[in-house]
């Protein structure tokens, strides 16, 4: 063998082993890291428990929740569970309230912590309404009156478009009998989801209001304007005049054109209310 020969076949060999060594290493390297879209599940699912923070703290800012009331949203990585804080006032939810909970209200890694009673509220929904990521529940004071006195709330305004859906009303009394008024039971929980329906917002009769949306920004949204909505109606209304609300069709047109500007009143209430 020709010393020219030895050395192309000593060339090949090495580069043979090298390019072995390389795939080995790449094969290493892919097996240790994480898929980006297992990497990217924790992040999304810290971002949406910021962001529901967030909400608490904007409700309470918008005058709809206080002491009472609750805010929820979907898992991002499993349809079947939704993150929501332990029984705690919503001005003070903080990341490390938040847990997550299955359909059946349970909450495994909440050790001794206090659930919500009204968990089953979210449960329903959330098994009723494939389409919605985000639920909360209020005591929204300008809504009772619209819940006890067979008065419709209706869009009068172009923000609160979202009700030319209409608002329907649950009387717990109808689903259960006498109760405390509180949604504390899974059969509670699915008739409240049964009267929301397709709606964006039901009414509970003498207790408050449900405002759901394909996200938290939508659901904080509706929650918000549906108590500006009714606080505007019930001014109207004592005019003693006649109220000219919103058209169908002109409903439809506002909600379309508000829709993509969501994001603007989200982070004015967001800045302010985590300023406080």
């Amino acid at each position: 063998m020709s010393e020219i020969t030895r050395r192309g076949l000593l060339t090949r060999g090495a580069f043979a082993l090298g390019a072995l060594g390389v795939a080995a290493t790449r094969g290493i390297a892919r097996a240790q890291a994480p898929s980006a879209a297992a990497a990217a599940g924790p992040d999304r699912k810290a971002k949406l428990v910021e962001d529901l923070v967030a909400a608490n703290r904007i409700l309470v800012d918008q005058g709809v929740l206080d002491g009472y009331g609750h805010v929820s949203v979907r898992h991002p990585g499993d349809p079947g569970r939704f993150l929501m804080a332990r029984s705690v006032a919503p001005e003070l939810v903080t990341p490390g309230d938040v847990l997550e909970h299955d359909l059946d209200g349970n909450a495994p890694a909440a050790g001794g912590a206090t659930l919500f009673l009204e968990r089953f509220i979210h449960c329903g929904v959330y098994r009723a309404r494939p389409d919605v990521q985000a639920v909360v529940h209020s005591h929204s004071p300008s809504l009772i009156p619209f819940g006890v006195t067979g008065v419709p709330l209706r869009p009068l305004y172009h923000m609160s478009a979202f009700l030319g859906a209409g608002a329907p009303v649950f009387d717990i009394r109808a689903a259960g009998g006498t109760t405390d008024m509180l949604v504390r039971t899974p059969a509670l929980g699915h008739a409240l989801a049964r009267a929301l329906g397709p709606s964006p917002v039901a009414l509970m009769r003498g207790h408050g209001a449900v405002a759901v949306g394909p996200d938290l920004v939508h659901a904080v949204f509706r929650s918000v304007y549906t108590e500006v909505n009714a606080r505007l109606q019930a001014q109207a209304m004592a005019f003693g005049r006649k109220v000219t609300y919103l058209s169908s069709e002109e409903a439809r047109r506002a909600e379309a054109a508000l829709d993509a500007t969501l994001g603007r009143p989200w982070e004015l209430w967001r800045r302010k209310a985590m300023a406080r």
